[in-house]
């Protein structure tokens, strides 16, 4: 057994004085002469014996009750199996939550701000040469140093509430990296510690550290967040009818009525509802709006729920393109049913290359691409289209059913599509269209009965190892591939069996025909991401952006500017923002005075789950003997005590033992041995 504060033992020297006390407290008495004092001398004898030991036992308890009062004051513990280096300082990191979910309050105030008292306690228990890191979610490079104890309070009152979040393994690890100096390491994590700090994993930690874990206990508080939107279609077109999906959440054990939901749109009104949400449940609610203008749009999606308001609001970013650039590739004897097509629409600007003159640099530009009649397509055209299909660009192929077929196989395999087996020459109707497809999903009001469908005079048949990636648009008898959408990369390719001469068939002429090419159309490109998450996303994607000399991007908002690293790859931008945005919000990409991009960021929707691990539960996940998990409630003293640094403190038990030898010496001065007067 060790002493936390051994000085006070110097006041075990006050045992002397109930010593003296008893030694000079003799009894005198006085002599009284009687004529038969035989009897009498019995009964003095016998008092006198039982006033002895009464004193003895008096004496005995004024010394235990001021000893052992002397050794709460000096604290004694019983050192942990491996107790620290008592010659060598300490080195102590402590990490303070300070996530949105430390925004809730118990009887003590708000999370965060008990959070900064406990760190003060603790630090208050190490001596005045020791260090100290402060730790917080957003791991910031200026406190990954250690600390003297008045750097470390100061810091600690600059914490705020971060959007960022992270799980335990990761504090660990980050606190593991400072605590590798010749020190005794001591490891603290203050936090409410909800349900989403671990994967369920057992803790790795080191054995030469001692954790602790302070749980702090929050009021149990009813929830909805919104959590996620999207588009219906990832192409908007100016004036047109829009469709937004949005999810709410109810993370409570209540059912949540009438939540009221609203969208607006450049800070416009645009969609109003109300949703009832079962316990536990989720739910989907589609918005309808219309009437927008080109260029990009800032949406809100908003809902009133008190009091965790932190998750009641996302935001995301579109654009609405004036027109949409399709690049049509033609063949010696390809037709002109593309360019009556797209030429009687002017949302489609449509540009056409020969090909024997195609222009590969402007791939990326355009939204769809259609190889129409290709008689000799080359390994260097499925090149390059797969690099525009890896930046998530949209190919439509009708073949030239006249051209070599190895030579088209060759094409083919160069865009992982399946290869042509043979031509056919018979004359077959297609059979099935799924019009749960998106391409034809919103084409009819309702299912029409005995529908005519295409007529193929003669096709490709093709030879498919694999249907993991293909979606069957028009089929013909016997499932046989007529057109179908293949997923590659990014993109996306229709590839039909057949082509738009009149020879081929009647596709080019069929009533199918147009809504098929403009709702393929209308669901090409890469569906732009509507938002991104603080703390988690960092790479931000933008189309192809070439930069001149000495220009550079500026990522902007309110009381905010940052130039950006600038990466190019597979057709796109790729903008890296690191660390360097922590408010929810909407970012203007800008180049010089353009505007290039807007991108919305909002908080994880992982810290609108207010359900907690418990004391069990958080020692399962660590299962060993140098990490100890406290309750704020009812180990908090431990804590002060500096029980996570030296192993069992003992002077509680001290301090009942002095009290109970202060009640045992009252007890035998007032009860033991008292003779009574008599007359």
């Amino acid at each position: 057994m060790n002493f936390l504060y051994p000085g006070f033992l110097f006041a075990l020297l006050s045992v002397a004085i109930p010593v003296i006390i008893h030694l000079f407290n003799f009894r005198k008495f006085k002599k009284v002469y009687f004529s038969n004092v035989q009897l009498l001398k019995e009964v003095e004898q016998q008092n006198s014996s039982k006033e002895k030991i009464k004193n003895l036992l008096i004496l005995l308890s004024r010394i235990l009750a001021i000893i052992f009062l002397v050794l709460a004051f000096a604290q004694p513990y019983i050192p942990i199996a491996d107790q620290k280096n008592a010659t060598l300082n300490n080195a102590v990191s402590i990490y303070i939550d300070n996530s949105y979910s430390m925004e809730a309050i118990n009887k003590d105030g708000n999370l965060l701000d008990e959070a900064k008292r406990r760190a003060k306690e603790l630090v208050k228990g190490f001596g005045m040469n020791d260090r100290f890191q402060l730790l917080t979610n957003d791991f910031e490079g200026k406190y990954q140093r250690l600390l003297n104890e008045d750097e470390f309070l100061k810091a600690l009152d600059d914490v705020k509430i971060s959007s960022s979040n992270r799980n335990l393994q990761q504090i660990l690890n980050r606190q593991e990296n400072i605590l590798t100096a010749s020190a005794n390491k001591y490891s603290f994590i203050i936090s409410d510690f909800q349900k989403n700090v671990s994967n369920g994993n057992k803790l790795e930690t080191k054995n030469d550290i001692q954790y602790a874990f302070l749980k702090l206990n929050a009021t149990t508080l009813p929830n909805v967040a919104v959590d996620s939107v999207w588009m219906l279609s990832p192409n908007h077109q100016p004036g047109a009818s829009e469709k937004l999906v949005v999810q709410l959440k109810n993370y409570s054990e209540e059912e949540a009525k009438n939540i009221p939901l609203k969208l607006t749109v450049n800070n416009q009104q645009k969609g109003l509802s109300s949703a009832n949400i079962p316990a536990g449940k989720t739910i989907k609610d589609t918005l309808n709006f219309s009437g927008l203008r080109a260029g990009w749009q800032k949406g809100v999606v908003s809902i009133k729920d008190f009091p965790v308001t932190f998750d009641d609001t996302l935001s995301f970013s579109f654009k609405v393109d004036q027109s949409l650039p399709v690049l049509s590739i033609n063949g010696a004897s390809a037709g002109n049913y593309i360019k009556a097509l797209f030429a009687a629409d002017p949302y489609y600007k449509l540009t056409e290359n020969a090909e024997s003159n195609i222009n590969y640099s402007g791939f990326g530009k355009y939204g769809l691409i259609v190889l129409n009649g290709l008689k000799n397509p080359s390994s260097g055209l499925a090149q390059q289209l797969k690099t525009y299909l890896k930046a998530g660009g949209t190919i439509a192929i009708f073949p030239d059913l006249d051209a070599d077929i190895q030579v088209y196989n060759a094409f083919l395999s160069g865009l992982s599509l399946p290869i042509i087996q043979g031509l056919t020459k018979t004359e077959t109707k297609v059979d099935q269209i799924d019009l749960q497809n998106p391409i034809f999903k919103t084409v009819f009001e309702e299912i029409p009965k005995n529908l005519d469908l295409p007529l193929a005079n003669r096709y490709f048949s093709f030879i498919e190892n694999s249907s993991a990636n293909k979606e069957n648009i028009l089929t013909l008898p016997g499932r046989k591939l007529f057109f179908a959408k293949y997923g590659v990369g990014n993109g996306s390719v229709y590839l039909s069996a057949t082509g738009l001469n009149t020879a081929d068939g009647n596709l080019a002429r069929h009533p199918v025909f147009v809504p098929l090419m403009y709702r393929l159309a209308l669901n090409s490109g890469d569906e732009s991401t509507l938002y991104y998450q603080l703390g988690n996303d960092n790479a931000l994607a933008s189309k192809k952006i070439s930069l001149g000399k000495n220009q550079t991007l500026k990522l902007s908002a309110k009381s905010f500017e940052a130039i950006p690293e600038i990466r190019q790859a597979e057709g796109k931008t790729l903008i890296y923002v690191a660390d360097q945005i922590r408010n929810g919000g909407f970012y203007d990409l800008k180049l010089a005075d353009s505007l290039m991009s807007v991108y919305a960021f909002n908080t994880g929707r992982s810290e609108s789950d207010m359900h907690y691990l418990s004391k069990t539960e958080l020692n399962n996940l660590a299962g060993k003997r140098n990490l100890k998990i406290f309750d704020a409630d009812k180990d908090a003293v431990k804590l002060m005590a500096g029980a996570n640094k030296i192993g069992q403190t003992l002077w509680k038990l001290c301090l009942i033992l002095s009290l109970i030898f202060i009640a045992a010496e009252i007890l035998l001065i007032r009860f033991f041995n008292n003779p009574k007067k008599t007359i």
